[in-house]
């Protein structure tokens, strides 16, 4: 089983989530629809960051640290060698990751 730390973006007013998921295209469709309360109100939000992590605790530490990352150091990560955002594709639709 895989773990990922994920960073989405509203596309409403560009504002960022931190998040760890083990499935990231279903969770990506939580928020969309939703069900999230604290994102609910800037959908719809778009993947800009994933991460794989080994194990569910050091997804958890990666997730802590991240959610404490500013603003430029999100655009570093996002920008970053180890993203895989641009290398899976998530349908927002169906909650779907390849």
């Amino acid at each position: 089983m895989s773990f990922y730390v994920y960073i989405i973006q509203s596309q409403k007013d560009l504002s960022y989530y931190k998040g760890f998921t083990e499935d990231p295209g279903l969770r990506l469709e939580r928020h969309n629809r939703g069900e999230s309360t604290y994102t609910r109100k800037e959908v719809p939000w778009k993947l800009v960051y994933l991460e794989i992590r080994p194990t569910k605790k050091d997804a958890l530490i990666r997730e802590k640290v991240v959610k404490k990352y500013s603003h430029e150091q999100i655009l570093q990560l996002i920008n970053s060698s180890p993203n895989l955002a641009g290398s899976v594709k998530i349908s927002v639709v169906w909650g779907t990751i390849e």
